[in-house]
């Protein structure tokens, strides 16, 4: 069975670090490209961050980028988003996402995790 359990979200100051962790099961995770979407309220689902399954490579949105780092831990089946300097546009609800390196149709996503800037 396929399990993706994202944890870590809260409310936080403005300016202030979170880091969201996504535990995996039931695939073979180190396969799979991992990635965070999050999507606000009234808004579209958004592409955040994406790591790759095989040379390391990192996408980060434009509005995250120099802010959040994401990474990896094959041994753990795990990806972390560590996100700093964080703003209220960045509240929303995240999402991790594993997509098979060879087969973009095979993909999983986790139930999302409430991230909230606010003072």
């Amino acid at each position: 069975q396929v399990r993706l359990v994202e944890s870590g979200g809260g409310l936080v100051h403005p300016g202030g670090s979170l880091t969201l962790a996504c535990t995996t099961s039931g695939f073979q995770f180190k396969y799979y490209a991992v990635g965070w979407f999050r999507q606000a309220p009234g808004k579209e689902r958004e592409g955040v961050s994406c790591l790759s399954a095989s040379d390391g490579s990192a996408y980060y949105a434009d509005s995250v980028k120099g802010r959040y780092t994401i990474s990896r831990d094959n041994a753990r089946n795990t990806v972390y988003l560590q996100m700093n300097s964080l703003k209220p546009e960045d509240t929303a609800v995240y999402y991790c996402h594993a997509v098979l390196q060879w087969d973009y149709g095979t993909d999983y996503w986790g139930e999302g995790t409430l991230v909230t800037v606010s003072s």
